[in-house]
């Protein structure tokens, strides 16, 4: 091994690192409810596409959470989560569909995506597509899609009428 090539592993852990405490400190400072410093952390890892970074960059963009409310960006970043399959972001944008917030309301996007949080077992997601077949909110009408959604997420004593 060349010096080089070993200053260049010991360059890319520190780089590891570094990232893996920014994550770290940018999750604390979330859960803190100390949001600026949060994004300060997370918006660089956001960008640089980590999913986790990306949906709770969005959560504080879509609430004005250390920062100006930005309806675009929220949206922006809660896609690019989703779009990596995270579960929550997933559930997340098909929520900003549903009630058309930071995005138009949509509610055939907003069943993709809970159909995609569910199929990850997400249970809120299951619930709301259960409630959704149930109304027939963008999707036809079928209660019996309606109840397998209901048993899948737990509640098998839901009565689907």
């Amino acid at each position: 091994m060349t010096e080089d090539s070993t200053n260049d592993s010991s360059n890319e852990a520190i780089e590891v690192s570094d990232i893996d405490a920014s994550f770290s400190s940018g999750i604390a400072a979330f859960e803190a409810k100390n949001f600026k410093q949060s994004l300060q952390f997370l918006a660089p890892l956001a960008e640089a596409g980590d999913a986790e970074s990306q949906h709770r960059c969005a959560i504080m963009y879509q609430n004005g959470l250390g920062i100006v409310a930005n309806d675009a960006k929220a949206a922006e970043y809660m896609r690019a989560a989703a779009e990596q399959g995270h579960a929550i972001a997933q559930h997340g944008l098909g929520f900003m569909y549903m009630e058309g917030e930071c995005v138009d309301q949509n509610a055939e996007e907003a069943v993709k995506w809970f159909t995609r949080a569910g199929e990850q077992g997400l249970v809120g997601s299951l619930t709301t597509l259960a409630m959704m077949y149930q109304e027939g909110n963008g999707v036809e009408k079928n209660m019996e899609e309606a109840k397998r959604l209901y048993v899948l997420a737990g509640f098998d004593d839901m009565v689907v009428e």
